[in-house]
């Protein structure tokens, strides 16, 4: 009986030597998967322990940028940042809608981990353009008509605003349209469009109606300027008529068009 063939024999050599070599394979490859695992758990539970269980990622500095007229004492007072807890761990949102409760001069705040341990709190405070008399103090007035501040001097340089309301009908139907809070904005808006040669001598912005604001100037001066609206086109003729008439005390611009400027 004839042996085996060279072809017969190889295969048998594979397929003896075949199945413990998968194996080997499929074994050094599970190793493999299984050491990566235990890595990976061990890289995340570092990680955790790092952010929240190690002192060196612990709020240990707290730190004030951007104040004007308050003190970085009064913000981190106000702020009453956590110190001492894991920096992950501080809800940055709720120190600033704590900052602006508190501190109502504070316009906005950024509120930033500084990583390994420092919170920052970043402020931007309102700035007057306006100031109204109240009981012998001074109550500031943003640029949106937020009255934020009670002051005991009115700040330098800021114009006073004063609502003179009377009791005619078109005052009060003025102030049943927009209220008191619309007439003040309506106010502040006008101060915004003030061109800066006349807010320098601006005195104060007087509201009657919402239709009728009227600026007072340095010696005695005054302009009529109606209400808000073209309020750039009313500063532009302003400063025209001041210019063709620089002797004159009055000047009237609530129509842009027919500006009118009267005594000397």
């Amino acid at each position: 009986m004839a042996g085996p063939t060279t072809a017969e024999r190889g295969e048998r050599q594979q397929q003896r030597s075949g199945p413990p070599l998968i194996r080997r394979l499929r074994h050094r490859r599970f190793r493999v998967i299984v050491i990566l695992a235990v890595v990976v758990l061990l890289l995340a539970a570092g990680s955790l322990w790092l952010l929240y269980g190690s002192s060196w990622t612990r709020v240990e500095r707290v730190s004030v940028s951007g104040t004007r007229v308050l003190t970085p004492a009064q913000v981190r007072q106000a702020a009453a940042v956590p110190v001492g807890t894991p920096l992950i761990s501080v809800d940055t949102d709720a120190i600033a809608a704590r900052l602006r409760r508190e501190l109502p001069r504070i316009d906005s705040v950024d509120v930033v981990r500084s990583w390994p341990r420092e919170i920052g709190l970043k402020v931007v405070e309102r700035t007057p353009v306006l100031v109204e008399e109240k009981g012998g103090n001074f109550i500031e007035v943003d640029a949106r008509g937020v009255r934020f501040a009670t002051v005991s001097q009115a700040p330098k340089g800021v114009p006073a605003l004063e609502l003179s309301l009377s009791r005619s009908s078109s005052a009060a139907a003025s102030l049943r349209r927009f209220g008191e809070d619309g007439l003040v904005r309506e106010a502040v808006g006008v101060a915004g469009r003030i061109p800066a040669a006349i807010a320098r001598d601006t005195r104060a912005v007087k509201v009657r109606t919402f239709d009728d604001i009227s600026l007072e100037l340095d010696g005695g001066r005054t302009v009529e300027w109606g209400s808000g609206e073209k309020s750039s086109q009313k500063a532009r003729v302003l400063l025209a008529l001041m210019k063709a008439a620089p002797g004159a005390r009055h000047f009237d611009v609530s129509v842009p068009t027919a500006p009118v400027s009267s005594g000397s």
